[in-house]
């Protein structure tokens, strides 16, 4: 009995087995002929997609715009026939021309800036085209530092501002403030054009250094700038600012089409001019104009750090609000709101654009008035404009128009009255 049930027994496990050995050979088969199945549907499929549509069949999104074949700097014809300089051309030609949206701001900006520009340099009868190193050097932004150091709207080294009379003392950098800074850049350039006459090596020079051409100029015996070999950046450079007058000075060539008005507009400002007997903070002065401490820093980048220096400062405010700044600030102010500020506030006239300060005439107010003997320079060989202003701490502009001189070329043995 227990054989037979011993046998059954293994019979069973024989049986079950062989049912299991049946059943994975029909799973193992089935799963092979779905992946068949499913290969050949994806073979199928591929067969069957439709043709990609070739590249050109697409409207065309970006059109080509070819550089112009001649352009000037200044007047000076740029020598374009020659293959590798119409190459370096095209290069900073075609990225500008794309940059779309760089493109647009430049010229939101150009509505306020350039018309202060442009005035300019009628004044001191230089050419048109300087106006666009200012879009090379920072954009039309003023509050703009480079990692060199070079800082402000024209970008001046600190040695080479303070030379053209954009003092740096304290927190006071005056490198940052638009007008005066573009008085002292066109000065500098013309003092660049006079020593090479030649406006594509000023304007490099303006870039690099008198220093670097020179040397560059002796070493490879040519004083012709599209024939140098110069540093990337200052070879990129002139012709950077030629691409720039050729796209902006003609925007609607290129496709672009900003409706007058829509740019920014000219800043509409309040000079005042505040004696401090120590030190104001900036959120206590924005408080006594009514405006915000960010706006405060925004009209007036030439202060670095959180406070007004002592002494005489000039402050820019919206149009109206110097009257609000004069009023609480005579009004003796909470040491609270308006710490550390000696009561005397000089209101300017308000101006669409700031002018440079003008030397006037002082008149006797009575019998008892003493009379103001006027300082008299006689110039030396070697002395410059900025250097004899830099001397009397008055403004060239100022110096210039107590002078009615129509340039910075000095004579030896002149005579110049300091406003």
């Amino acid at each position: 009995m227990r054989g037979r049930m011993e046998s059954l027994r293994l019979g069973g496990i024989f049986a079950l087995a062989c049912l299991l050995a049946a059943s994975y050979g029909c799973a193992s088969f089935q799963l092979n002929d779905t992946t068949k199945s499913s290969e050949s549907a994806r073979s199928s499929e591929k067969q069957v997609l439709p043709a990609i549509h070739p590249v050109s069949s697409f409207p065309l999104q970006a059109p080509y715009f070819p550089a112009p074949s001649n352009i000037d700097l200044c007047g000076e014809p740029v020598p374009l026939h020659i293959q590798e300089v119409y190459e370096r051309f095209d290069k900073e030609f075609t990225l500008i021309v794309y940059n779309h949206a760089q493109v647009y701001l430049w010229l939101k900006r150009m509505e306020r800036w350039f018309p202060m520009i442009e005035e300019r340099l009628r004044q001191m009868n230089l050419p048109d085209d300087l106006k666009w190193v200012a879009i090379v050097e920072s954009d039309l932004v003023s509050n703009v530092c480079s990692p060199k150091g070079a800082a402000g709207p024209w970008q001046f080294m600190p040695s080479t501002g303070s030379a053209y009379g954009l003092e740096q003392k304290g927190s006071v950098d005056k490198r940052y403030d638009f007008e005066r800074s573009t008085d002292s850049a066109f000065l500098y350039l013309n003092d660049l054009y006079r020593k090479y006459k030649n406006w594509a090596l000023a304007i490099a020079s303006y870039n690099c250094g008198e220093k670097r051409i020179l040397d560059c100029s002796s070493s490879q015996g040519t004083r012709d700038y599209y024939h140098m070999k110069l540093p990337q950046e200052t070879e990129r450079y002139v012709m950077r600012i030629l691409a720039i007058k050729a796209v902006l000075g003609n925007p609607n060539q290129y496709g672009y089409d900003l409706p007058k008005g829509w740019g920014y507009q000219k800043l509409d400002l309040d000079k005042v001019t505040v004696s401090l007997s120590r030190p104001l903070s900036i959120a206590a002065a924005a408080n006594t104009a009514g405006i915000t401490y960010r706006e405060f820093k925004r009209l007036n980048p030439v202060f670095r750090s959180e406070d007004i220096p002592a002494g005489r400062q000039e402050i820019k405010l919206p149009t109206g609000y110097g009257k609000v700044f004069e009023a609480n600030f005579k009004g003796n102010v909470s040491e609270q709101s308006a710490p550390a500020a000696a009561p005397a506030v000089q209101k300017e006239e308000p101006a669409l654009e700031p002018e440079p300060v003008k030397a006037t005439p002082v008149k006797a107010q009575s019998a008892k008035a003493q009379p103001v003997k006027a300082q008299v320079h006689t110039v030396k060989k070697g002395d410059t404009l900025s250097g004899i202003a830099r001397q009397y701490d008055v403004e060239v502009q100022s110096l210039k128009a107590a002078n009615k001189l129509k340039s910075s070329e000095l004579s030896p043995g002149q005579k110049l009255r300091i406003p």
